[in-house]
């Protein structure tokens, strides 16, 4: 099969890039080891089944990357609520009841989509790949089931990031069998070798190599879209498919970024506290054995003067000579040291330290207020302000505009309304943090209302500085009411017209009640009047 030019050019960009990585590969591995056993597959290739965690002796390190893997789902895509929300960046438009409604419309299908999608078991999987490599990589497409998302394991990917740091080449190398690439690729020209295993050996597996990256690096425009994607087999540079993406298909978030790398890769916790890792595990391991000596000595016996073999189980029966030493004696080795013991416990906290450990599991308590509950969850955000801040951008954003567009396209989401009609609509994910932010900012905008009411009954004046207008809509944005709810301005004004008609129509009923009133009481005095005049005509003035 002829090599094709475009192929042999990306296959000398993925050989580039996997030469810039390969020292990070030990260090992966390494981490793989100590902290997530079970992703241990980087530069080490073990059979399916085999042990993962023969070498660990402390679970310290294992436990704090599994808590601050939940943690940062819960905090951030908690599947138990609804843990996103959209906004537009256009002012005008974020005032507009109607796209709001609509918008509103499309975040509630739009979560609908993504529970009942794969996305909370794989996200979960990117977070534990964040935490303890630094880099996490998330795949987003559409099938016939609907959204579906992938995590992509860190040994599968080679990435690049462009003069704004940002994650926008991915090569990922991953394996099928013949069977599969027949499957995936119905209509590929394939590669002699994947025939012929096609024929005799269907489960024989070939690595493929899918390339993505911007449009832009290429110097022919095949598709017209900005994001390139190709297929082909890594032996025989075989071309399998090639296509376009309208968006960058894969969310590549980095936990910390590391600036001597031109490449993208980040840090993680785990790289900070490897040292402390093998060291507790290592001291672990040699206090189990000198628990062992404890519990189970060696002995020491005479050199002669015994004939039959030592027996060391439970009520075995041992002979010696009486009168003599010619007994056997423990072998006193290995006891108890409390320096040994505190040095371990001092490097355990270090490493909870590192996955903020102690931060996170503050508990909430049933005495707790829901503001001393919500300053709590704060605290624990403000703790990991940089890194969700990182994420946000990196990962939640792209994912609700990728996941977003993509169900728009395929006819997912109604219509857009008039106004929307042939604009680029700027989607805003709004995080749990910023309305975490918007909470506190809220309960102290009514702290000042309570102050302001309080004062106003002795300086009536203070009212005067309060817009009700603006008091209102700042209410219905920073509590988050959804759109359906909040009545548009021609309503709002129609209402404030009605009432004010009913007002004057109260007022004129009053005035009329209180004449009618008025004449009631003034009634036997008229009477008076006029019999007094009946009776004495000359007492009544002249006209």
């Amino acid at each position: 099969m002829a090599v094709d030019k475009m192929v042999a050019q990306i296959n000398r960009k993925y050989e580039k890039l996997l030469n810039y990585r390969n020292n990070w590969e030990h260090h992966w591995q390494e981490l793989a080891d100590y902290l997530l056993p079970r992703k241990a597959d980087i530069t080490k290739r073990r059979m399916q089944g085999s042990k993962r965690s023969e070498r660990i002796f402390d679970s310290t390190g294992i436990h704090a990357v599994e808590l601050l893997a939940a943690h940062l789902q819960s905090m951030l895509t908690n599947v138990s609520m609804s843990w996103f929300t959209m906004g537009y960046r256009d002012r005008e438009l974020a005032v507009d009841n109607e796209a709001n409604r609509w918008l509103q419309k499309c975040t509630e299908l739009l979560d609908n989509a993504i529970d009942r999608s794969n996305f909370s078991l794989e996200i979960h999987e990117l977070y534990f790949d964040l935490v303890v490599f630094g880099t996490g990589c998330l795949f987003i497409e559409y099938n016939e089931n609907g959204l579906h998302y992938s995590s992509r394991h860190i040994s599968e990917l080679a990435i690049s990031s462009n003069d704004r740091n940002q994650i926008d080449t991915v090569y990922r190398c991953f394996k099928l069998t013949a069977r599969q690439i027949s499957q995936k690729f119905p209509d590929a020209a394939l590669p002699d070798r994947v025939k012929k295993d096609l024929e005799n050996e269907p489960y024989n597996e070939h690595e493929i190599v899918h390339a993505v990256y911007p449009m832009s690096d290429m110097k022919t425009s095949l598709f017209n879209k900005p994001i390139m994607s190709c297929y082909y087999h890594k032996d025989s540079l075989g071309l399998l498919g090639r296509g376009g993406y309208d968006e960058f298909p894969f969310c590549v978030p980095r936990f910390n970024l590391d600036s001597t790398s031109s490449m993208g890769f980040g840090r993680s916790p785990g790289m900070t506290c490897l040292a402390d890792v093998k060291m507790v595990n290592k001291m672990s391991e040699v206090s189990i054995k000198s628990a062992q000596k404890q519990l189970d000595p060696p002995l020491m016996c005479p050199d002669d003067g015994f004939f039959s073999p030592i027996r060391v189980t439970p009520g075995a029966i041992n002979f010696y000579r009486a009168g003599t030493r010619d007994r056997l004696e423990p072998l006193q080795a290995g006891t108890n040291n409390p320096i040994a013991l505190n040095m371990e416990e001092q490097r355990r906290q270090a490493i909870r330290n590192a996955f903020f450990v102690d931060q996170l599991q503050m508990r909430e308590s049933p005495q707790m207020t829901a503001t001393q509950v919500l300053a709590l969850q704060e605290q624990q955000m403000r703790s990991l302000g940089s890194v969700m801040g990182r994420l946000q951008h990196e990962l939640l954003q792209p994912l609700i505009q990728r996941s977003f567009k993509l169900m728009l396209r395929n006819g997912q989401l109604p219509t857009p309304p008039e106004q929307l009609q042939g604009q680029d609509i700027d989607i805003e994910y709004v995080s749990p943090l910023a309305k975490a932010q918007k909470s506190m900012d809220l309960q102290s905008t009514m702290r000042g209302m309570e102050i302001v009411g309080g004062l106003s009954e002795g300086f009536p004046a203070l009212r005067d500085y309060i817009d009700e207008r603006g008091l209102a809509e700042y209410i219905v944005e920073y509590a988050g009411l959804p759109a359906k709810v909040v009545r548009s301005d021609e309503e709002v004004a129609a209402i404030k017209e009605q009432r004010e008609e009913q007002q004057q129509q109260m007022m004129q009923q009053q005035q009329e009640m209180m004449a009618a009133e008025k004449a009631q009481k003034a009634a036997p005095m008229l009477k008076v009047m006029n019999d007094a005049a009946t009776e004495n005509p000359e007492d009544v003035p002249a006209a």
